[in-house]
């Protein structure tokens, strides 16, 4: 591999940006396995898994669904992340090889913005969670209000405090959170275990939950099961990106592909079974759906139990989210304008942009949760996978010139540090996925376009996968014979 030191260009390199050397790469295989069961085993799973139970489903059908998302999003995973294996480089520094060394950050910033959605979605379940702490101490107080455009006063000051300490973090550091990472990994699956011991005494044993009845059929069913699964594939559509990320540190190619195989898709169906079987369990026991856990929690008349598994989920929470949607996107912010963004104002925007996504509204109801946001981002995301895969396996064959990603007067820089055909190729992709998300969100009528147009936003990261890798390939083969 090229060594670092003859890699010059200051405005292109850092250190976090630099290729880890081979003699630094000590992750194995159960190293990548314990990511993906730490990053699996949080709140989100679960809302998940009984998202679909919330819209009609029955467990097998909720179960399937998510392992078959979780599969497909394996590929890519695994694609993606031999790069970063093999050359020791970053996700934003792969891109350059595709969208050119300056171009590269338009993914980082469309991966950005959706871990600042993701950010705001964490801190507000942390928020709600500090609310039910204090509604479990006084039982007058009303439940959440999700109708309205703002949530009530109290929550979401609760919000904003949690959003606080949030960023009070940033600004200590993310060393602070490595304590709180230990404890997440220890608390969680025993709330976990003790949720779905609770749903089986609760609905008198494991029977009549998986008994519930599908309320989907025939083409209803169809309706809902591809949007969902194009939804369990945007779930990872952003780490399907940027796994070079942690591949970077791998001992080898088969320590990934072995580690993210075993860690991914059997701990996200094995978490979500519980959420699937606890939010069964609720329409049995209360006789509506409950597929938020910290409002179920709410539901439990023990103060003392309430209060200690709401600070349990903020906690939890608070770790999740500086570690996994915290540190990707204050980079990614820095990598627009290092010598003026550091990782602190990087944070500090990352803040700031979760709270303006709304994310209470995003998690408010089943429908919002899939089709406005898992499959929305999947729309942009899909065909940023498109073009890197292709690029990497069918325009480089699986080389790159490492030297010259960190260059602005090499391969890779294009016309001014820009592929306009990965860029021309990226919008294609987007394209056909724009009417059908402006029906959804009910900025135009559905009747608009036709029916099969609309349709195609069900499949959106699939759509825009295979639309921009083609088109990407066709530009990049038409150069190359031209």
């Amino acid at each position: 591999m090229t060594d670092n030191q003859n890699i010059q260009n200051t405005s292109l390199i850092n250190e976090d940006l630099a290729p880890i050397p081979p003699e630094k790469r000590k992750w194995g295989t159960w190293n990548y396995a314990a990511l993906w069961i730490s990053m699996s085993l949080c709140i989100p799973t679960y809302m998940l898994a009984s998202s679909l139970i919330g819209g009609g489903m029955n467990w097998w059908q909720a179960i399937l669904t998510i392992f078959l998302g979780n599969t497909i999003v394996l590929i890519p995973m695994i694609l993606n992340g031999h790069a970063g294996a093999k050359y020791g480089i970053p996700f934003p520094v792969l891109a350059r090889a595709s969208f050119g060394t300056m171009g590269a950050n338009i993914p980082a910033m469309l991966r950005a913005i959706v871990a600042c959605g993701w950010f705001g979605i964490q801190t507000w379940i942390g928020g709600y969670a500090i609310y039910q702490i204090i509604r479990a101490w006084n039982p007058s107080m009303p439940e959440l209000d999700t109708q309205s455009l703002f949530p009530q006063a109290i929550p979401m000051i609760c919000f904003l405090v949690f959003w606080l300490l949030n960023m009070l973090i940033v600004y200590l550091g993310v060393e602070t959170i490595r304590k709180l990472l230990v404890f997440k990994a220890i608390f969680l699956p025993v709330a976990a275990l003790a949720l779905l011991f609770w749903a089986i005494s609760a609905a008198k044993g494991l029977g009549p939950i998986l008994e519930q009845p599908t309320q989907l059929h025939g083409n209803s069913f169809w309706k809902f099961f591809f949007p969902a699964l194009t939804g369990m594939v945007g779930f990872w559509a952003t780490l399907s990106l940027n796994i070079p990320d942690f591949t970077r540190y791998a001992k080898s190619q088969k320590s990934q592909i072995r580690g993210q195989s075993i860690g991914l898709p059997p701990s996200m169906t094995l978490f979500a079974f519980i959420g699937v079987v606890v939010t069964s369990a609720t329409t049995i026991v209360y006789g509506s759906t409950i597929w938020d856990p910290v409002q179920l929690a709410g539901r439990f008349e023990n103060k003392l139990m309430v209060t200690f598994a709401m600070l349990a989920v903020a906690i939890s929470t608070l770790a999740t989210n500086i570690a996994a949607n915290i540190v990707s996107p204050a980079n990614d912010f820095s990598n627009l304008a290092p010598k003026k963004i550091n990782f602190r104002i990087g944070g500090y925007i990352t803040g700031v942009i979760g709270i303006l996504i709304f994310p209470w509204k995003l998690v408010a109801d089943p429908n919002g949760y899939i089709y406005n946001w898992l499959v929305g981002y999947s729309a942009l995301l899909g065909p940023i996978g498109g073009i890197m895969i292709t690029d990497y396996y069918f325009i480089r064959k699986q080389k790159l010139e490492t030297a010259e990603l960190y260059s602005h007067a090499g391969r890779y820089s294009y016309g001014g540090g820009f592929n306009i055909k990965a860029i021309v190729a990226l919008l294609i992709g987007i394209v056909p996925n724009i009417p059908g998300f402006l029906v959804q969100v009910k900025v135009i009528p559905a009747d608009v376009f036709p029916v099969w147009i609309s349709d195609l936003y069900n499949y959106a990261w699939f759509v825009g996968f295979f639309v921009s890798g083609f088109v990407y390939w066709m530009l990049m083969k038409r150069k190359e014979h031209g």
